[in-house]
């Protein structure tokens, strides 16, 4: 069998990688990042070109644009027709591009829905005016040209852009091991930049942020950004800001009237529906889209009463849903040397200008060329009415004029040509002096364009003029405005929670339960087979329930997801994870600053801020250290009025010292209330069973079986020392303690 000698054997791995080498090349250059010169894609470039060929310029009636991308597909760019239509609607929806370069006619798509518009069937569409800018220099010599996919047309290799695009209406491209991010400016501002280049050619960025503020969008949505982050994003090229929505109050109403560029506003309602259903915005009531094509973007949020803050309302918006987004910047481009590059502002502006004096350059010298041509024909089309009747009588007798005439008037071959292509009725005197006059204008004209072309400083001049004229009669006010705010932050729960009286009940058996409102007397409720009350505390439902255990740890839970008291509750093992063996001692609720007295039966304690005792582990967080055999005890709130400690042993011994010889402590062991022998302790004869706080005008209550007896300060003189002693013994009959309660004067007596 003969083997083909033109086949060329490489390996598999070299043909890979040429291969993708390939693809990605061509992906960078030809399809995803836009040139600095015109700041157009390949597909974007041929579309602009293909309807300027139609002939479809501002001035014209619409085409359809199935006629457009048609030509498109047709001439230059052998791709789907949804993608070129798809590009094309891009550049005619006013939301994604600060300056459409498409003026359609139809459905082109929505904010909310974009990618809503009609098929190219039914759309019509031709140039805007702003589009005039990219392309009325087009045959004026300025660029390149290039054939077409199938060597049958020319197309333009870049346009001829009188403005820089690229930062104008911005884009977005995903290419292969590069990306593309660039936002839309104000043309005023841009312009006025440039124009401070061309004076200034080693403006910094910092210079040119003096007029560029930073970046511009369709609407009047705020972007939040400070001067530090913008100028980190220009100097470097890569970088970030933010957008939120513009809003107003109208009366409980919070009406949102600007969206942050291409957010979907049904989108954002669907978020903020979800939070209401799931009961995280509890002071919002109601929502609803009250957009119409007058005012497109109109989002009601109806909150409970106007006294709800509706600046924190939309803070937690911001924080939760696309009222505020994230947008990115990456300003890579491909450059006049053809390679991709990221520029920071000064270098793209600087190199912008390189092009557009190349541009305008080679436009001045194409226009110098037609001028010198048609002064060249001019001055031999006047040697006819030097002579006219020689001129007529050697076209009349010789048999070739064209070079009698050279050679008897010592002129071109392209002046003789024009000479014999004269009509009759151009040899009258006024042609004649019509001839003169266009001589002599175009004499002046190249005069002026010489010393242009000549002269670096009047081709800035030149260049700054145009860009002058263009801010006159293109220039806008700012969209965008730039605030330097606080970061948006989300409701925490117990914000979302508004605020209710609530009582926390634990069992002995470890199962929890919330009741509404303080009024309650937690031993009336109803508790599981032999199963009774073990502690309570009371506090509101936006703050943290936190539970000790015996072990001296603290578990946090919100108190508004605790379920209602008036079920059995469910046990808290469910919700945290603690150590097999405890038992669940107390609780304790309130603001975190507010403090609590905590204690265990080897007789030793401290005070703590609520806060030491928060966690967000589900194991919980070990707040005691307790001493062998010894167990906590219920926590006590502290209140502002409390001056007395009262301690209680299990053999009846009784302390009471002032509070302010504990110590306040984040956690730990503490130090010691009264005094229990250890080895009393370890032997389990001698506890601490129970710790009571007074207040100087409240009456202590120890109850023992049925009785109990009610006693003010100056009734325990006896038993006031200092924290650590051994105490005084209670008398006989009220050894045995079962309970012992603070009485108020706010209080009711307990009934005998």
């Amino acid at each position: 069998m003969e083997t083909n000698k033109n086949i060329t054997s490489i390996s598999l791995k070299e043909y890979a990688e040429e291969s993708y080498l390939n693809y990605a090349m061509y992906v960078i250059l030809d399809r995803a990042l836009p040139h600095v010169g015109d700041g157009m894609k390949p597909v974007q470039r041929r579309i602009l070109y293909a309807m300027s060929e139609l002939g479809l310029n501002a001035g014209s009636k619409y085409k359809k644009s199935a006629r457009t991308v048609g030509d498109v597909i047709g001439k230059f760019h052998p791709h789907g027709d949804s993608a070129a239509y798809e590009a094309m609607v891009l550049m005619a929806q006013n939301f994604s591009f600060r300056y459409p370069l498409v003026d359609g006619q139809g459905n082109w798509g929505t904010q909310d829905d974009p990618k809503s518009f009609a098929a190219m069937r039914y759309t019509e569409s031709k140039l805007t005016g702003f589009a005039d800018l990219l392309l009325s220099e087009l045959k004026l010599g300025t660029v390149d040209w290039q054939p077409n996919f199938d060597g049958s047309l020319l197309e333009p290799i870049i346009l001829p852009a009188k403005i820089p695009s690229i930062l104008l209406n911005g884009t977005t491209g995903i290419a292969v091991g590069m990306a593309t991010d660039i936002p839309s400016h104000n043309i005023r501002e841009v312009l006025d930049a440039c124009i401070h280049m061309l004076d200034n050619p080693k403006a910094s960025t910092k210079d040119l942020m003096k007029f560029i503020k930073g970046p511009d969008f369709s609407n009047n949505a705020p972007l939040i950004a400070s001067q530090e982050e913008l100028l980190e994003m220009y100097e470097t090229g890569k970088g970030g800001f933010k957008i939120r929505a513009q809003w107003l109050t109208e009366g409980n109403d919070i009406v949102i009237n600007a969206l942050p560029h291409q957010a979907s506003g049904s989108k954002i309602l669907e978020q903020i529906a979800d939070q209401m259903q799931k009961k995280k915005i509890p002071m919002v009531v109601d929502l609803r889209d009250e957009g119409d094509h007058k005012e497109p973007v109109r989002l009601v949020v109806t909150l409970k009463s106007n006294r709800v803050d509706a600046g924190e309302v939309m803070n937690h918006l911001y924080a939760t849903t696309d009222l505020q987004k994230n947008y990115r910047a990456n300003i890579n481009l491909i450059s006049l040397k053809g390679s991709p590059r990221v520029f920071a502002l000064n270098d793209l502006i600087y190199e912008w200008l390189t092009f557009r004096q190349q541009t305008v350059l080679r436009k001045l010298e194409h226009r110098l060329d037609q001028v010198d041509d048609r002064i060249h024909i001019l001055e031999g089309l006047l040697i006819v009415y030097l002579d006219l009747d020689k001129v007529i009588h050697i076209i009349r007798n010789s048999d070739e004029p064209k070079k009698e005439l050279m050679k008897a008037f010592k002129i071109s071959e392209i002046q003789t040509n024009a000479i014999l292509e004269i009509r009759l009725r151009q040899l009258a005197k006024l042609e004649q002096i019509k001839l003169e006059e266009e001589k002599g204008h175009l004499e002046l004209e190249r005069a002026e364009l010489e010393k242009i072309i000549k002269s670096k400083a009047r081709l800035k001049t030149y260049i700054k003029t145009e860009l002058k004229e263009i801010k006159d009669n293109f220039g806008d006010d700012r969209n965008s405005p730039i605030e330097s705010l606080s970061e948006a932050k989300a409701f925490s729960e117990e914000e979302m929670v508004t605020s209710e009286s609530v009582t926390i009940v634990l069992s002995k058996g470890g199962w929890i339960r919330s009741a509404k409102g303080h009024d309650l007397d937690p031993s009336t409720l109803t508790f599981r087979g032999d199963d009774s009350l073990q502690h309570f505390a009371k506090g509101k439902n936006n703050q943290s329930a936190i539970f000790f255990d015996s072990g001296g740890k603290a578990f946090s839970l919100a108190a508004h997801s605790l379920p209602s008291a008036r079920g059995m509750g469910e046990p808290l093992t469910g919700r945290v994870s603690s150590e097999s063996g405890v038992t669940f001692m107390g609780a304790a609720i309130g603001a975190e600053s507010s403090k609590i007295l905590i204690a265990n039966s080897a007789g030793y304690g401290f005070v703590s801020e609520l806060s030491n005792a928060l966690s967000n582990q589900k194991k919980g967080k070990a707040f005691m250290k307790l001493p062998e055999k010894a167990e906590l005890l219920p926590p006590l709130p502290l209140e502002d009025s409390h001056r007395h400690v009262v301690a209680i042993s299990s053999i009846g011994r009784m302390l009471i010292f002032d509070i302010a010889e504990l110590p306040v402590l984040p956690k730990g062991k503490g130090n010691k209330i009264i005094n229990i022998p250890k080895p009393k302790l370890l032997a389990g004869e001698e506890s601490m069973n129970f710790i009571c706080l007074l207040s100087d005008s409240s009456t202590l209550q120890i109850h023992s079986g049925k009785r109990f007896m009610s006693l003010k300060l100056k009734d325990l003189e006896n038993y006031i020392s200092t924290r650590a002693k051994r105490g005084m013994m209670l008398p006989q009959g009220y050894r045995k303690v079962d309970q012992v309660l603070e009485i108020t004067t706010e209080d009711e007596a307990a009934p005998e």
